[in-house]
């Protein structure tokens, strides 16, 4: 990308050894020189820093607009959370500006009689090269990302077995493990909504068919979101008897949430018109509490026609509450869905992976390997992503590029 061009242009030139010549009448000034490369790297970030100083004007016309206005008005809280997104990209770009006028003087001192006073302006001269460099390549990159709107969210986890049969539901079981440990390593707390165990398969040996579950903690959504899609796994059955390797699928869904209800609510308003409710009997084993209490509950938003029915608990208020919560992530988990294709057509942005419908990564068992689909990464070490260890890794790298993505498309507005 943008980085590395700008880091082989630079590196290309800062190394080139100096052309000596026998006349000096003809050699250019040490001030022509040395301002070459930092107007080469200007050019070669001539689309960063125009980002940059874009965002920085408009950061000084929203603190005038501030100035002017007065109250609490929701324009006026939301200026002031804007001003403060942008105050660290101020601060870089204010930095970047003494840092460049530091080196136009510095360059000056280049061709001073005094032998000492070049030396320390060569030297004072690289350090700033280095600032303004880091700055281009690492420091702007990174401020001009916009933050996350989902890192208060908490995650609803839906796993379900696809094609495979007793295989996909076993599968189901391996990956929620897997789930729990990554939860687990990043400190976040998981509790279970509602599990649906494979019943009348031979062998099945506690295959999983459907699993629902919460990992509760801020920023919990931004870690799982990368996990929606289909999950391929290919392997040795235990009942194989031949030895051959069966490919299954299950797919994963990932819905936000919050542990705070009016966050939610400000974030995607349901209007109780719109919900039917209805309650039922439970269906399936459970003795006579199926057959005659009516705990099952089964909510349908009208506009959209997504269902939802809940009947783990003997409590009807329990399944209620517990189908509100899938009801609410489901929708809002639309809305974020529509935004992300309305900025995809407008801007022309794709956030690889984002189609529930693709296979995004590929278990292979018997060559040990797991591959992300998405970003082509391919881990040689299948049991350290099953144990939570590497796939953080790969979600760390996922979200680099997402980050990627938004940068670039940043530059070509």
């Amino acid at each position: 990308m943008f980085r590395a061009a700008i880091r082989l242009n630079f590196r290309v030139r800062s190394s080139r050894p100096p052309i000596r010549l026998a006349s000096t009448a003809s050699k250019p000034p040490a001030q022509s020189q040395n301002l070459d490369v930092v107007q080469q790297l200007e050019k070669d970030a001539s689309r960063i820093l125009t980002v940059v100083r874009r965002r920085v004007e408009e950061r000084d016309t929203l603190l005038k607009e501030d100035a002017d206005s007065q109250g609490s008005s929701a324009a006026h809280i939301q200026r002031a959370k804007t001003l403060k997104e942008l105050e660290p990209l101020h601060q870089a770009w204010t930095r970047w500006t003494e840092a460049r006028n530091s080196f136009s003087e510095t360059t000056t001192l280049l061709d001073d009689p005094d032998p000492d006073i070049r030396v320390l302006a060569a030297e004072e001269r690289a350090s700033l090269t280095e600032v303004l460099s880091e700055h281009v390549k690492t420091v702007f990159p990174s401020l001009l990302v916009p933050p996350s709107t989902t890192k208060h969210f908490s995650a609803i986890v839906e796993l379900k077995s696809g094609v495979g049969g007793d295989e996909a539901a076993l599968f189901v079981a391996d990956v929620l493990k897997m789930y729990m440990r990554l939860a687990s390593a990043r400190g976040f707390r998981v509790e279970t909504v509602s599990i649906s165990q494979l019943e009348g398969s031979k062998g099945s040996g506690g295959g999983i068919k459907e699993a629902i579950i919460e990992v509760q903690g801020e920023g919990s959504y931004d870690v799982f979101r990368w996990e929606s899609g289909v999950h391929r796994v290919q392997r040795v059955p235990a009942t194989e008897s031949q030895g051959r390797v069966h490919t299954s699928t299950i797919t994963v869904m990932v819905l936000p949430t919050s542990d705070a209800p009016e966050e939610t609510e400000a974030d995607f308003k349901i209007d109780e018109k719109d919900v039917k409710i209805e309650v039922m009997r439970a269906r399936g084993a459970g003795g006579q509490h199926v057959n005659r209490t009516e705990s099952a509950v089964r909510l349908t938003h009208i506009p959209t026609g997504i269902s939802v029915s809940m009947q783990d608990s003997r409590s009807q208020h329990s399944n209620r509450a517990k189908a509100w919560q899938i009801l609410r992530a489901r929708l809002l988990d639309r809305k974020l869905q529509e935004e992300q294709t309305e900025r995809r057509d407008n801007r022309r942005s794709i956030i690889k992976g984002a189609d529930r419908s693709e296979k995004i990564r590929t278990y292979n068992f018997p060559q040990n390997r797991v591959t992300d689909h998405r970003i082509g990464l391919t881990i040689p070490n299948l049991d350290s992503v099953m144990e939570g260890e590497e796939l953080e890794y790969v979600i760390d790298e996922l979200q680099k590029d997402h980050e990627e993505s938004v940068m670039a498309d940043l530059l070509n507005e």
